[in-house]
């Protein structure tokens, strides 16, 4: 095998699966080479606003054989999520396979055949395995940045035998609504929140700093955001926040004051709820004797925290079930006292029933309110899909691999695509906690290029693509109106998507002891921690 281990494989991003997928490699013998645009390891998380904290607990947040430190917060800080994760590359080795400050801006498939070589396959890469039968390679184009602007960057061009892509969603294209009259019409700035959360703390506290703010979205961001501007500003300036759809923004992870949420949707009963995508008839029907039990958990749910959070008193109930936002992992947690905040009047909420618009003092809402501001964020996510067709050079894979405008063609065990050839994707699927599922297709991912099994045939794994693809088409929705069909979110079945991934290893999906655990008790990363 040691012939294999010689190849030579790219990671581009050093974030959270990033770093899951150049720990793995290293630990099955191969030696990557890791591409991060930034100064250093952690993605996401070095670039945010001053505010933010994990969603989930520390407890749950975690690589699989890496504890978080005994000093961190319950919910870390992002600062303490930073630290932890250059630990963990520190740990593993992975710091010194990262190349800083090295941007890839374009990757090209060079095969021995002609480009629509891909189409006659039967087999993923001609024969299932991960490097195909040697002759192709991935050629990329790095531009790499000088420090501190103080030198020109430069441009090489590096080959590999296989590509791992953890680039993620959630940053690199901002999603900018298009309103007629446009930003132009308005005196004002605006920015994208991805903007905001590149600035130094104190430029962004200068920024909103007496102003008027309005934040148009209605996740987790926009009301981080909503959040630091009124702390900034307070009653006399209030933040306004301009909602369409109302999203789930919990004030705690646990339900009725004892009982965590991980209990009612994270554990194997819960999954038998739900029509899981490859598991066949026999799923289907039961999740649909079980739909009266599932439909009273997610009411009781949604219930308690309706009475728990003045969400209906401020306009700001959401319109779909507490199922619905598990399935499409749009739960998250609200600022510590938020309501509190709104209460005093230092937020307020405007919801928009269809679109906005710009005029010279704000943004005008269904063509007749106008809402005064100074400053205009938008809070209003990030394309994706387009961020990953940017990745490549051929028109031909860019249509393949980005699917429908607003989405992505589902991947195959959202790993790989059946007919792009030795690259991998790793961290694009969303989770409840996202660690937890990207570190478990990492290790999928080293033991593929490791040749510890072969993918199937290109029918078999375009027809389970296609079932994923049915799944999130009716699970997976945004849950209003001009939000994406669909998404690929693991929330409601990521214990089933991780026993995909274990049979194909050959490990032991059940790793609970005793029958109580194994069905009632939540899975969690620890649980894999014995799968390297």
């Amino acid at each position: 095998m040691e012939h294999i281990r010689a190849k030579r494989v790219a990671v581009v991003g050093a974030g959270t699966s990033g770093l899951a997928a150049c720990k793995h490699l290293l630990a099955r013998g191969f030696r990557p080479v890791v591409f991060e645009a930034g100064d250093s390891v952690g993605g996401l998380w070095t670039r945010t606003l001053a505010s933010t904290r994990l969603q989930s607990p520390a407890a749950a947040y975690r690589y699989s054989d890496f504890p978080w430190p005994d000093t961190a917060d319950a919910f870390p800080r992002h600062d303490q999520v930073v630290d932890y994760l250059a630990a963990y590359a520190r740990r593993f080795g992975v710091d010194e396979c990262v190349t800083f400050r090295s941007t890839v801006v374009a990757a090209e498939y060079v095969g021995a055949g002609p480009e629509d070589a891909a189409d006659r396959w039967e087999r993923w890469a001609g024969n299932g395995e991960a490097f195909g039968d040697g002759t192709g390679v991935w050629r990329l184009t790095v531009r790499q940045h000088g420090v501190g602007g103080e030198a020109e960057s430069t441009t090489q061009v590096h080959e590999f035998d296989f590509l791992i892509l953890c680039i993620g969603r959630f940053s690199g294209v901002p999603n900018i609504p298009v309103t007629s009259p446009g930003p132009e019409a308005f005196r004002g700035r605006v920015l994208h929140s991805m903007e905001l959360s590149s600035m130094a703390d104190a430029d962004a506290a200068a920024l909103v700093k007496g102003k008027r703010v309005a934040v148009v979205g209605a996740g987790k961001t926009a009301f981080e955001i909503a959040a630091e501007c009124s702390q900034a500003n307070g009653a006399g300036l209030p933040c306004t926040m301009v909602c369409r759809n109302p999203q789930w923004l919990l004030h705690s992870p646990d339900v009725w004051g004892k009982v965590s949420i991980a209990y009612l949707y994270m554990n194997r009963f819960a999954e038998l709820m739900v029509p899981r995508p490859g598991a066949g008839v026999a799923s289907r029907l039961l999740a649909t004797l079980l739909a009266p039990l599932a439909w009273a958990i997610s009411a009781a749910t949604g219930a308690y925290y309706r009475k728990a959070i003045p969400m209906r008193e401020h306009g700001m109930e959401p319109g779909h079930g507490f199922a619905r936002c598990v399935s499409s992992c749009l739960i998250s947690m609200l600022p510590d006292g938020f309501y509190d905040r709104v209460k005093e009047g230092s937020v307020v909420f405007q919801r928009s029933r269809s679109s906005f618009s710009f005029c010279q003092d704000g943004l005008v809402l269904d063509k007749q309110r106008v809402v005064p501001a100074d400053v205009v964020i938008l809070a209003t996510g990030f394309r994706g899909d387009q961020k990953l067709r940017n990745m490549f050079a051929s028109p031909r894979v860019k249509d393949i691999i980005a699917g429908a405008p607003g989405t992505a063609a589902p991947l195959y065990r959202e790993c790989v695509h059946p007919r792009v050839a030795q690259m991998a994707v790793v961290g694009y699927a969303e989770g409840l906690n996202n660690i937890y599922s990207t570190e478990m297709a990492a290790k999928w991912v080293a033991r593929l290029l490791d040749g510890a099994f072969r993918l199937p045939g290109v029918r078999r794994m375009e027809e389970s693509c296609a079932e994923w693809g049915r799944y999130y088409e009716r699970r997976s929705g945004g849950g209003g109106v001009g939000q994406s069909a669909w998404r690929p979110c693991l929330g409601a079945v990521n214990l089933w998507y991780n026993d995909e991934l274990c049979r194909d290893m050959g490990c032991e999906p059940r790793r609970k002891k005793g029958f109580l655990a194994e069905w009632f008790q939540p899975y969690g990363a620890v649980d894999y921690a014995d799968i390297q």
